[in-house]
């Protein structure tokens, strides 16, 4: 972080704060503002969060893709962080990668039907539901018929 002074000083005094950020290795740290994807804007945030989750008293915690353009291993290391933060505060996760949802206490589908004049949303709960949350588990894979994506989901979910 780097304090900048203001061009003038207003309600908060005379100087702000800049995060700085280093992308990639050898790379000397710049604005986040200014250099950081979206992605890695979100992660930086899942970061944060993770270390100062037992500081902060909001109990709710709403994260946004924040696994945009990651996959494999860093989605499973985002799935083990978040699931981190869900042992001291509550945490809705919006994601398309099935390394994160399988690490979910509960596990809602949202499907959009376009089909008619309107789009019609739905949300359903299959975390009590194994054999639906497999397959939705190897559809985010991929193909929720493939026996090597359904073998994969089981694997995601554990015992």
């Amino acid at each position: 972080m780097k304090i900048v002074p203001l061009a003038e000083p207003g309600p908060a005094g005379d100087c702000g704060c800049e995060f700085l950020f280093s992308p990639n290795v050898g790379e000397p740290p710049l604005p986040l503002a200014r250099i950081a994807s979206s992605g890695e804007l979100a992660r930086v945030m899942l970061a944060l969060k993770a270390v100062l989750a037992d500081l902060d008293g909001v109990p709710l915690l709403v994260f946004d893709e924040v696994d945009a353009n990651v996959g494999g291993e860093i989605g499973r290391i985002v799935g083990e962080k978040m699931a981190a933060i869900a042992r001291s505060h509550q945490v809705l996760c919006v994601t398309h990668l099935p390394q994160v949802a399988a690490r979910a206490a509960n596990h809602l589908v949202v499907t959009k039907d376009q089909t008619g004049d309107r789009a019609v949303v739905a949300i359903a709960p299959i975390h009590e539901n194994r054999r639906q949350r497999v397959g939705e588990l190897a559809r985010m894979l991929g193909d929720s018929k493939a026996k090597s994506a359904l073998l994969h989901a089981e694997e995601l979910l554990g015992k």
